[in-house]
């Protein structure tokens, strides 16, 4: 079971290096606008909106990796446990505390008359 983790765990990883290295790699919609009014650009304003490309099907696919070993860890270390989290076993029921400088009459709520 160790093993599969770890190589969960390494593909994991390696999509998502690949995303930000395939992310960091494509063009911006608006980088073509500055050269597109009068610096010789033959495109239009934004530039063609064909199909997409290789790097952004790439991208997505990388995503979709990362996002589906993301859940088999998940699920793989039993995230799906009705657990408390990281305090589950520390959980008491604790009565509350009188404070000490209170008599224990004023601290229950009750008031006493004393007679004069």
């Amino acid at each position: 079971m160790e093993l599969l983790k770890t190589l969960i765990w390494i593909v994991n990883i390696l999509s998502a290096g690949t995303i930000i290295v395939l992310v960091l790699m494509q063009h911006g919609k608006g980088a073509d606008m500055g050269a597109a009014f009068g610096s010789g650009a033959s495109g239009s304003l934004f530039g063609a909106s064909g199909s997409a490309n290789f790097l952004s099907r790439t991208t997505a696919i990388a995503a979709a990796v990362f996002f589906s070993t993301s859940l088999a860890l998940v699920f793989l270390s039993g995230g799906g446990k009705s657990d408390l989290g990281v305090m589950g076993a520390k959980v008491e029921q604790v009565a509350p505390q009188i404070p000490a400088g209170v008599p224990s009459d004023k601290a229950s709520g009750t008031t006493s008359k004393i007679p004069e």
